[in-house]
Formats: structure tokens, C-alpha cells, sequence
């Protein structure tokens, strides 16, 4: 069993025997139940127990702190998705099953498509961390959405002035988001009077699968790689170009922005390309807070997205107190309403209209000689 599952397992059965036994000081009262749910365990591991991280440093904090406007306390359940779309509904199924209100998550984007009308239509409101655009809906989400992300890279792409961009996407069953990111791109291209070649990628295979990909794709002569995968299939992508020595400058999708890209990665594989996406929390002036709170609990630094479970704990906490109510409708009402939440991932207005936020941190990032994700200079 690898540490990742070790540690999934154990906060799985901690958040399972929570919903029974209420903490120090709660009294009689049972503790209100959240569910996150994300890749706890397999391939996105990391990404899932960075994000489940993340909820437990906002829980922990309010819970010090009293706990909600009337005293209760709050407990997580995890709930684990694996990042696979046929587990989406199963997933969701149990969480509605346990009579849990509220769920932050899930975060591909494929799961999403899959489970969160499900959800929707049993009253469990959701703070989707997915981006494809078509799993908006009730609730809210503080993560760029793929509509915010598209017009970055574009600008990126044309600013190269690159007439032939080649693509590799993971548009697989699981691939919702890292397709819908290529199809974009791949419009405003073609609009702009470019040519797109496309190779479409599985996962999980072995490294001589992806570079054999690579030579392909080298072989037509690209102006532009662009490389719409998550972080394990990006990693073997890394490495390929960078073992094909100099070549055609890479832009790599913000599902690779992750700490576990540049742990399987060395310096120079990881800077072949740049990125689409959020800085690392280190790199985040707002997250400061949090970075150390997140090191003194976990005893790692922060990946990207458990930063982001974290806002979205802080604002949902902070509707229901402001709502005194745990109503769908009426706690909906003041979380899509919010403005000007300090967060670690920077200031948070939500789009009453649509539940997204208004401004994304979204930039250019490459990775800096500390190996770490920055904006690019």
C-alpha cells in the first residue's frame, strides 16, 4: 500500500467515525457533515489529498474558533472518486445517502459531468472544483472556470505568432476537461487562420508510449506543442521533449500544475514548457497564512488546489452563518452574493448570476530554478 493510500484510508475512516462521535465541547449536538470529494486515492492521488488537506485546515479553524453562528461543529467525509467518471454517481449516491448537505468538489471535470446534477437535484449543494464549463450550475465554484481559462492561452498562442500547433490530448472518457481546453484553443486558432494537428492520448500507459507520441509530433514540425493532460501523463510528455533536445517551444494546461508534476520531474524537464494556471500557494502573497499553516499541519508545503478546497470551506462556512440556516436556497443565496472574501488564492467575488468568481489568478506560470510554479517573466 503506497503512503498516498495509507493516508487516504486513514482520513476516510476518520471522517466516517466523525459522524458519530462529536468533538471536545460540542455537547449533545452532532456535528454538521461536509462531504469533499475528489482523487483520494490512484493516479491524482496527491492532487485529491492536497484538496482534502485543505478542508481540513478551514474545518479545524472554525471548529477552534466555536464552530458555526450556533455552535456546532463541523466533520468531513471523504469522498473518493479516484478521478474515474463511472464512479462519479456511486460517489455521489453515498454522499446523498448519509444525508449530507453540502460538497466541496468534485475536481475533474469528467466526475463532475457525471454526478453533480445528481446532486443538484437532491438538494446537496455543490463547490465544484471542475472548469468545464458545462457542469456550472447551483452553487458556487472560487476555480477558474475553462471559458476564463481559454482567452489566457490563446493570447499566449498568438503572441508566438505560431501557425502550426500541435496537440496532445487526453480525451478520454476521463478527459472532459483537457479536451474541452483543446477545443477551444483549437477554434480560436483555426479562426485566426492556423492549423491544428491533433493526437489523442490514453492514460496511464508506459513512458515509451508517450514518446513515441512526442516523435510523432515532432516529426510534423510544429510551431507549438500544446499539451492538454493531467499531471502523470504530463510528466512522461516532460521528459520526452526534453530528451528530444531542442525543439519547438510547449505550453502545457493548468491540469499539470501540480507539486507531483515537478517531483516526477527533474529542473530541466519540468522548464521545457510553460503553463496555463494558478501559482504554487508559496508564490502567492495571499496564501502566506495558510502555506504555514498548511506546513505546521502536514509537515509538506502546499500543492495548488487544497488552497482552493480551503476558500471554498471559508465562503461555504461563512454563507451558513450568514444565512443561520443549512436550507439549499437559503444558504445558495449569500455564498453566490460573496464579495470581497479575503482568500489565500486572492480576493473572491462570486458572479451571483453564473456562481463563479469574477477574477481568477490565472496566468502564464514556468517553473523557477527553486522548482516552484510562477508567473512567467
Amino acid at each position: 500500500m503506497t503512503a498516498f493510500r495509507r493516508l487516504a484510508s486513514l482520513l476516510a475512516l476518520a471522517g466516517f467515525l466523525s459522524l458519530f462521535v462529536a468533538g471536545p465541547g460540542s455537547g449533545s449536538r452532532a456535528p454538521l457533515v461536509i462531504a469533499v470529494e475528489g482523487p483520494q486515492t490512484g493516479s491524482q492521488a496527491p492532487n485529491g489529498i492536497d484538496q482534502l488537506r485543505g478542508v481540513r485546515l478551514a474545518v479545524g479553524q472554525l471548529n477552534a474558533h466555536g464552530g458555526l453562528w450556533n455552535g456546532q461543529k463541523v466533520v468531513i467525509f471523504a469522498a473518493n472518486d479516484r478521478a474515474e467518471a463511472a464512479r462519479g454517481k456511486a460517489v455521489a449516491s453515498r454522499v446523498i445517502a448519509r444525508g449530507i448537505h453540502f460538497v466541496i468538489g468534485p475536481y475533474n471535470s469528467s466526475v463532475g459531468l457525471a454526478n453533480l446534477s445528481l446532486y443538484r437535484r437532491h438538494h446537496v449543494l455543490p463547490l465544484w472544483m471542475t472548469s468545464d464549463d458545462k457542469t456550472a450550475g447551483l452553487g458556487a465554484t472560487v476555480q477558474p472556470m475553462n471559458s476564463q481559462l481559454a482567452p489566457i492561452e490563446a493570447r499566449y498562442v498568438e503572441g508566438l505568432h505560431a501557425k502550426h500547433v500541435a496537440m496532445l490530448v487526453d480525451d478520454t472518457a476521463n478527459g472532459a476537461f483537457t479536451k474541452g481546453m483543446a477545443d477551444r484553443l483549437q477554434a480560436d486558432l483555426v479562426k485566426a487562420g492556423g492549423s491544428i494537428s491533433w493526437t489523442s492520448l490514453r492514460e496511464g500507459l508506459s513512458s515509451a508510449y508517450y514518446a513515441k507520441q512526442v516523435s510523432r509530433v515532432l516529426a510534423t514540425k510544429p510551431d507549438l506543442i500544446y499539451v492538454s493532460t493531467y499531471f502523470p501523463e504530463g510528466v512522461q510528455i516532460a521528459k520526452a521533449l526534453a530528451a528530444a533536445g531542442s525543439g519547438p517551444p510547449c505550453l502545457m494546461g493548468l491540469a499539470n500544475v501540480d507539486n507531483s508534476f515537478l517531483a516526477g520531474t527533474t529542473l530541466s524537464e519540468a522548464q521545457r514548457c510553460v503553463f496555463s494556471g494558478v501559482p504554487a500557494p508559496t508564490e502567492m502573497p495571499t496564501a502566506t497564512r495558510y502555506v504555514s499553516r498548511y506546513r505546521a499541519a502536514f509537515g509538506t508545503k502546499p500543492s495548488v488546489w487544497g488552497a482552493f478546497t480551503y476558500d471554498s470551506a471559508r465562503i461555504l462556512f461563512r454563507a451558513i452563518d450568514r444565512a443561520r440556516s443549512f436550507g439549499f436556497a437559503k444558504v445558495e443565496r449569500p455564498l453566490r452574493h460573496t464579495k470581497g472574501f479575503h482568500g489565500a488564492t486572492g480576493t473572491i467575488t462570486i458572479d451571483p448570476r453564473t456562481g463563479y468568481r469574477k477574477t481568477v489568478p490565472v496566468s502564464i506560470l514556468e517553473v523557477s530554478d527553486q522548482k516552484a510554479f510562477v508567473p512567467a517573466q
